[in-house]
């Protein structure tokens, strides 16, 4: 059993940090500082826990900031790396802690941890707790009418939407520090890519970190939400908030950025709704993670086990560097190597061309996915990419194909988002720069485009392709 650090004074709290890496609304330092005892604050990398590597240089900033914020208040961040299950008891009998604090997690791999260690330091006489800090509400606190979990988003949305959430809680003053505690260097731990460097692009448009949360949040109240409900689908304006990879890493709260957008001017109206709406689908995708774990490896519909997904590693080459000669497409795939985001619109198109088109299976475009975003969680990815295939619960039906020229033409009618991205088409019309095959030669000679060499052609034919994906849709089915 740990040892009190004197006979008078009971021993320190560990605080351990996961995807929490702030100060504000963060219940368990909250909780921690309400004890009065000293408090460690802990960060465990463990090496079985794989992170890509744009969310790797995405952690990497934000302890720099919480590292920072936590020296204001007494008591530095310590580092640690390896498994949790070993790191924890051994802190604990290092400082004489009596009380391990932490904000749940509801990946399978992480609760079923969490179960051991609650359960291993409890039967040491340490006292554990955890802390509802990441969602608005627990997934089990979101019930239909009969007591089960929810399947479809809308009527988990309208249950979700009656729910009253508390004010946020204020960032402590100050925490009692534990003395001279053994920590690794951050730089040591390698989540920086140097050989080559290529976070330019992120660092760019990213400030990672509570501070950087909070500049995104106060900018997109003024000034993006007030039209959200239209402009979020045009990928060539700034018409999202881009908090998702803040939220991922717990830079901020969901229930602080409600209480935000509820209190602003709008915030209760048309456009307020729309973004909050969107701030639920979290949830919900937690919520049947949380339900379901299997969605995370296996189709929720199990009638596509039978799928004939095909095997082209060229095709999927094409699509990972934003080569399949579809503008659209690209763009996104650039888009989102140079600045590990993708605007939502453009993922959903890229999702449905990989699996649609190319008939890729989705867990291959997951997982490039989950390297390559600043914002990968892994509930909201891997129940995306599910409803993009029409596997998944409420998902889209999978004949709904997207036609990416007919995309590009709606939500960037004028080409701005491809000419961001795909500078090689830049000087094209707007008429044909979302199917460049159809532009006049000497139109595509006058913008310095050929076809093949400059910009591929297309690796698939539209209509080639939906006949081909509609057909293997039959064939699972056994429909003649």
């Amino acid at each position: 059993m740990p040892k009190k650090t004197t006979d008078e004074t009971p021993g320190p709290v560990i605080l351990w940090f996961r995807r929490d890496l702030r100060l504000d609304d963060n219940p368990a330092l909250h909780a921690a500082a309400g004890t009065g005892r000293p408090v460690l604050p802990l960060l465990i990398l463990d090496p079985e826990e794989e992170i890509g590597g744009a969310s790797r240089w995405w952690l990497h900033g934000s302890l720099e900031a919480l590292s920072d914020n936590l020296a204001r208040l007494g008591p530095p961040l310590v580092l640690r790396r390896g498994a949790p299950s070993d790191i924890l008891p051994a802190l604990v009998e290092e400082v004489g802690a009596e009380a391990v604090f932490w904000n749940r997690r509801y990946e399978p791999r992480a609760v079923e941890r969490d179960k051991v260690l609650k359960s291993a330091l409890t039967e040491k006489g340490v006292e554990v707790k955890s802390f509802a800090a990441s969602l608005l509400a627990e997934p089990w606190e979101v019930e239909t009418g009969s007591g089960g979990p929810y399947k479809v988003f809308t009527p988990f949305w309208r249950a979700l939407s009656q729910f009253s959430f508390d004010a946020p809680l204020a960032a402590p003053e100050k925490l009692a520090r534990v003395k001279d505690i053994a920590t690794d260097r951050l730089k040591d731990w390698n989540l920086l890519p140097s050989k080559p460097d290529w976070t330019s692009g992120l660092r760019a448009i990213w400030e990672p970190g509570e501070e950087g949360a909070r500049k995104r949040l106060v900018a997109f109240v003024d000034g993006a939400m007030t039209d959200y409900g239209d402009a979020r689908d045009i990928p060539g304006t700034e018409g999202t908030s881009r908090l998702s990879p803040h939220l991922h890493w717990g830079d901020i709260s969901p229930r602080r950025i409600w209480h935000v957008v509820r209190g602003s001017e709008g915030g209760a109206g048309r456009a307020g709704d729309a973004f909050l709406r969107e701030l639920a689908w979290r949830d919900f995708a937690c919520h049947l993670l949380y339900h379901w774990p299997e969605i995370v490896t296996e189709n929720w519909k199990r009638q596509f086990d039978a799928f004939p997904w095909v095997k082209n590693d060229a095709a999927f080459e094409a699509w990972t560097a934003g080569r399949t000669g579809y503008p659209i497409v690209d763009a996104g795939m650039r888009q989102l190597w140079q600045t590990g985001w993708m605007h939502n619109r453009v993922r959903m198109i890229a999702a449905s061309f990989l699996i649609k088109h190319l008939m890729v299976d989705w867990r291959r475009g997951a997982e490039w996915f989950e390297d390559t975003l600043v914002d990968a969680d892994l509930a909201v990815n891997r129940a995306s990419w599910q409803w993009v295939a029409g596997s998944g619960a409420d998902a889209a039906p999978y004949f709904r194909i997207f036609n990416p020229v007919l995309q590009g033409e709606k939500f960037d009618a004028d080409g701005d988002y491809v000419r961001a991205f795909v500078p090689e088409l830049a000087k094209l019309d707007a008429k044909y720069i979302h199917k460049p095959w159809e532009a006049p030669v000497k139109l595509l000679a006058d913008a310095g485009v050929e076809l093949g060499e400059t910009y591929p052609e297309p690796i698939v034919d539209h209509g080639t392709a939906r006949n081909r994906a509609l057909a293997a849709y039959r064939d699972m089915k056994g429909d003649s």
